[in-house]
């Protein structure tokens, strides 16, 4: 009785060592079977099965609750959102790649970190081959007639986004409009003390704006600004805005636009100053490029995101929450954006988010604030 006892112990440990090896290899068959996906569907259930995406995108309380949730409820995958500054989550990136751990999908951010950091270290997958929804590739629903990737190889980076952005801004309480006939006006005496900045050797709004009056007015027009105007300078995007709100500088750069629009609705004495002779009006995508990590650890789920944010459902959620101009034109952004965001047709714009003003222009005019400011 007892070696039959042992017995059925023993068939009984067997049974459940076959059924766990079993259900491991009806894993890896599935896994398998996923990973050479040929169809939307099949993509999609292989996300299911990964369970999850980690994303990198901004620090903003709207999207980081929204985008999780409608993307959630339309693929039952969960959203890792990692909001916060890019240039952090580089850092921790750079750690644990150096001890082999991979850790993050995808990321939606600005070009400065994707185009001087992740592309140049080689963290990204071609995203251009993952591209498969028949809207996506349709580019008769693209602004431009085709998808708008942003990269040399115009294989890694999509754009998202294109929105016109101020030249500067003004408390009409300390300068008016027609203060400025052209770029050069910034120059004035009177304006000496009285003018705002972002930090301009940093990577951000503050180089992007030094690299907007390097490209209008060279190496004079850097020393005319930056060091005869004697302007405030802070790395605080929040702060610009509220020197501006409160008059304590009547003109600052790089502030946040669309709060700045929402304030002067409501009355507030401030206005946007957009292009002007000398210093043309310009364009950027904001936090609007996208991308994909080589060696994503949820390779389909990564995918599945990466075509919905660029559908119309996804860019249209994307778009309102963050107020951003989609490169979609098959959405209605003027139900949710003021006209004055969005590129005017034979306009001529600078593109501050193009490949080589960022890598290039900016940066040489960056390291040269540096020199100039003794940093």
């Amino acid at each position: 009785m007892e070696a039959q006892i042992r017995r059925v112990a023993i068939d009984s440990g067997a049974w459940a060592i076959t059924k766990r090896l079993m259900l491991m290899i009806a894993l890896i068959c599935a896994s398998a079977a996923y990973a050479t996906a040929d169809t939307w569907d099949e993509l999609v259930a292989a996300a299911k099965l990964e369970g999850r995406v980690v994303v990198i995108g901004p620090p903003d309380p709207q999207v980081r609750v929204e985008l999780p949730a409608a993307f959630k409820k339309r693929f039952g995958v969960t959203v890792d959102y990692l909001g916060g500054r890019t240039n952090e989550q580089v850092a921790k990136l750079r750690a644990e790649r150096g001890s082999g751990l991979y850790t993050t999908d995808v990321v939606v951010a600005g070009v400065g970190t994707i185009a001087t950091s992740l592309y140049p270290e080689k963290m990204l997958a071609p995203i251009k081959p993952v591209l498969v929804l028949p809207e996506v590739l349709d580019g008769s629903k693209w602004k431009r007639g085709a998808l708008w990737f942003g990269d040399p190889e115009e294989q890694y980076v999509l754009r998202l986004s294109n929105a016109v952005q101020p030249s500067f801004y003004i408390n009409t309480n300390g300068a008016k409009p027609g203060d400025f006939k052209s770029g050069r006006d910034l120059f004035d005496a009177r304006w000496k003390g009285k003018i705002g900045v972002q930090d301009p050797t940093t990577l951000g709004s503050g180089a992007t704006f030094a690299a907007r009056i390097f490209t209008a007015f060279g190496d004079d027009g850097l020393k005319a600004l930056y060091i005869d105007q004697k302007p405030a300078m802070t790395r605080d995007a929040r702060q610009v805005t509220d020197w501006l709100l409160r008059g304590t500088y009547p003109i600052v750069m790089s502030a946040d636009q669309d709060e700045v629009e929402k304030l002067r609705a409501e009355g507030m004495p401030i206005q946007s100053i957009f292009g002007l002779p000398g210093l043309p009006a310009s364009v950027s995508a904001e936090f609007g490029m996208l991308a994909l990590f080589d060696k994503a650890p949820h390779p389909n789920a990564a995918k599945v995101f990466i075509n919905w944010i660029a559908s119309r459902e996804g860019m249209e959620l994307w778009a309102r929450a963050r107020n951003e101009v989609p490169t979609r034109n098959d959405i209605d952004e003027l139900s949710f954006l003021g006209e004055s965001k969005i590129p005017k047709p034979g306009v001529d714009y600078l593109d501050t988010y193009d490949w080589d003003f960022t890598v290039n222009v900016r940066e040489k005019v960056r390291l040269r604030m540096k020199e100039m400011l003794g940093r």
